[in-house]
């Protein structure tokens, strides 16, 4: 547990602006507050005061995520964890994941937020999520954020043909032989387009994209109508639309899905359990037939 009295000296150092002055406040030396809290960051593993400038302040780290600790590694009571995620996991994994944990820990203050990977990790940065689920592609830039990663799953992507199409029979199908196609994508400049565009490009050709959307639901409905092709990551056929088939792609491109700290945050007993919790969750998702070709459904949510 962190020592209050540590704490009262961060609040004077915050307060006040120097450590001088929170010493003198105190009837402390200024070593002693110096000493204070260096053994507060020691403890939470977080830098917490800016040093070298004046008025001396608070990390982004802030008072208020030191003082949660008191109550989290005190059998997580009173904690508190802020989980964000990208839509396809927040419908699909977090909801599970969420049961499980406030069983375990009714006690932690839990909030979820919904957000896309462009907003995830910047907020990250901004210290304003404990947690995030994220995902990584060689299409896409690394982060700029100092992030500690556990990965949870690979999430492969599957060819969806509208009903009729040629394709749709098959078990499995290359991605070079739908050079020809027209293909539903993401935005130019979204995740999802960049992923897809990278893709085909790998495979010899560039996607003749007749229409962009960053909506899953949206991809399979133009689909649906006999619009074009396109490919999506398993998370988010869960639910297949009537007029959709489904097939494998031989070599599929592969997101890695992971949840994501700030690596500089101190990674609290709430923070631990949470990550036990998506694990288990996310293999659960990986056996499912959700996760495969040729079974539509998804998680069973007991349990």
């Amino acid at each position: 547990m962190l020592d209050p009295r540590r704490l009262q000296v961060l609040r004077e150092v915050a307060a006040r602006g120097s450590f001088a002055a929170a010493a003198e406040a105190l009837a402390f030396t200024s070593s002693a507050v110096s000493q204070q809290v260096a053994a507060l960051e020691r403890e939470t593993g977080t830098k917490l005061v800016e040093r070298g400038v004046r008025p001396v302040r608070l990390t982004d780290a802030r008072l208020d995520e030191a003082e949660q600790e008191l109550g989290e590694i005190a059998a997580l009571r009173r904690g508190r964890l802020r989980l964000a995620s990208f839509p396809t996991a927040i419908a699909t994994l977090v909801p599970r994941a969420v049961m499980r944990f406030s069983r375990r820990h009714p006690e932690v203050e839990l909030t979820v937020v919904d957000d896309h990977l462009q907003g995830l990790l910047p907020r990250l940065g901004r210290w304003e999520l404990d947690l995030a689920l994220v995902y990584e592609h060689d299409a896409l830039q690394a982060s700029a954020v100092d992030l500690e990663r556990t990965h949870l799953m690979d999430d492969p992507f599957d060819l969806i043909v509208p009903g009729g199409h040629r394709l749709a029979r098959r078990a499995g199908v290359a991605l070079e032989e739908l050079a020809g196609e027209t293909w539903i994508s993401g935005t130019q400049d979204g995740a999802y387009g960049r992923i897809v565009g990278h893709s085909c490009r790998a495979a010899g050709f560039e996607p003749r994209v007749a229409f962009g959307s960053d909506d899953y639901n949206a991809v399979q409905a133009f689909v649906a109508v006999g619009l074009g092709v396109a490919m999506l990551p398993r998370l988010a056929l869960t639910v297949m639309r009537p007029g959709v088939a489904r097939v494998a792609l031989a070599e599929a491109p592969v997101r890695r899905i992971t949840a994501a700290r700030l690596a500089a945050s101190f990674r609290s007993a709430a923070t631990a359990s949470m990550l036990e919790v998506l694990q288990a969750t996310a293999a659960e998702f990986a056996a499912s037939p959700a996760a495969k070709p040729g079974a539509e459904g998804c998680i069973d949510p007991a349990g």
